[in-house]
């Protein structure tokens, strides 16, 4: 994303005939006090998609006649290219500004997490990896070798054919609820899946009786932040943890997020009393150089999906957790988003996060009316970026509840904030 400000310099750049377009650069140079005599450099990646090289090349040829420097990576994941940025801008001190030195970091920091594990067998350290027919398959497969005494991945969706992101990838499994195209999953089977640029990341399993469940951003920073808070603890730091959630994490992630926390502080006081200081001190030790590979392990640069299921399949061997265990952390509470089809989306005003409408008058009024109805309910309405729509989030402690209160929601700004079309109906 680009700051609102360069969104229109970019819309300038693409409407301006070719003539005038040192013009329009200047422009814009002008606007922003760019320094034009300060060196240029910049670093280039582009994916496995048929335009990437051609756009890639444009970016080559432009940076070339302005007089700048650039490296060109070739093909690259979008964190990949953002740890690359991230090496040069710190002088080498976080790593090497190499593929190589992205594997090497991030493998070696696994490798000796997972050395410490407990747990023995292969059923804790099997991954099936659908990578959406991206280019998280290409460098997945690169870095296998790298960290398979820790880990074997068996890749699916890995661009031999399919189209990106078709009927696989994180966005289609979390939207539909079920695997990716061309993977078969075999009951408590540990799975996830990549997006396309391989930046974000689902887990999921079929139970028993074959049903689907979905291990989505909320439980995966459940799992991190306690695992964090845990080593903190042992070591004797007080530092605080805190774990940004937007408005739409359930409810029950949030609950346990503040219940544990402050529950582990307990636990590790009392495990403390019982302790031999040989005994504390050692585990001290332990718990540091965790911490420390953990550290590593984080593409900090970035979200990153290989970095993001390194460090859980870190964890989850060091706790000896199955995919069901950690599902069973907590259990989410049924929810529902519907849309608004509305006159004009800028009706709408929110604040605290988006969770409460400042504007219209009345809606945030009717909002908590409705709410007061429902057990374990909570809703919220904002407004799309992009389209005349509202969109509305309830959940409540049944699907049924959590269904009904959408639906009364969704006529609430329907009324209030300049509906249009047909009203919003029961039943989904």
């Amino acid at each position: 994303m680009l700051a609102p400000s360069w969104e229109e310099h970019a819309t300038c750049l693409a409407n301006a005939e070719e003539q005038d377009m040192q013009r329009v650069l200047i422009d814009i140079s002008e606007k922003e006090a760019v320094n034009l005599q300060q060196d240029a450099f910049v670093v280039i990646g582009r994916d496995t998609r048929p335009s990437s090289e051609k756009l890639s090349q444009s970016v080559i040829d432009g940076v070339t006649v302005l007089g700048g420097q650039f490296h060109d990576y070739g093909l690259l994941t979008t964190p990949q290219l953002h740890y690359m940025v991230y090496c040069r801008n710190t002088g080498g001190r976080y790593g090497k500004a190499t593929i190589e030195g992205y594997y090497q970091k991030l493998s070696k920091a696994f490798v000796e997490l997972t050395k410490q594990a407990s747990c023995s067998g292969d059923e804790y350290r099997s991954l099936k990896v659908d990578c959406a027919n991206g280019i998280g398959a290409l460098k997945l497969r690169e870095m296998e070798h790298y960290f398979s005494q820790g880990l074997s991945v068996q890749l699916f969706n890995d661009g031999s054919k399919g189209k990106l992101n078709h009927l696989c990838g994180a966005d289609f499994v979390k939207s539909h609820q079920k695997p990716p195209q061309g993977m078969e999953i075999k009951s408590n089977e540990r799975c996830c899946s990549f997006d396309g640029d391989a930046d974000r990341i689902v887990y999921y399993y079929h139970d028993a009786d074959g049903h689907f469940h979905l291990i989505d951003g909320d439980k995966i920073a459940t799992l991190i932040s306690s695992f964090l808070k845990e080593l903190l603890v042992e070591i004797g730091e007080s530092l605080n943890i805190g774990v940004v959630q937007t408005a739409y994490a359930n409810g029950s992630s949030t609950r346990y997020l503040e219940e544990v926390m402050k529950a582990l502080f307990s636990t590790a006081v009392e495990m403390k009393i019982k302790q031999s200081a040989e005994q504390l001190e050692d585990k001290k030790r332990k718990a540091a150089k965790m911490l420390e590979n953990i550290i590593d392990l984080f593409n900090q640069a970035a979200g990153d999906a290989i970095s993001d299921m390194l460090v859980i399949e870190a964890i989850l061997a060091l706790k000896g957790l199955t995919v069901q265990q950690w599902d069973a952390l907590y259990t989410d509470l049924p929810n529902r988003q519907l849309k608004v089809q509305v006159a004009d989306r800028r009706v709408i005003s929110t604040t605290d996060a988006e969770r409460q409408a400042v504007t219209p008058p009345g809606l945030q009024e009717a909002i908590n009316d409705l709410v007061k109805k429902y057990k374990l309910s909570r809703a919220f309405v904002r407004p799309s970026g992009t389209e005349d729509v509202v969109r509305v989030y309830a959940e409540a402690d049944s699907q049924e509840s959590a269904d009904h209160l959408a639906h009364e929601v969704s006529l609430a700004v329907f009324q209030l904030a300049g509906g249009i079309g047909e009203r919003p109906q029961p039943g989904f």
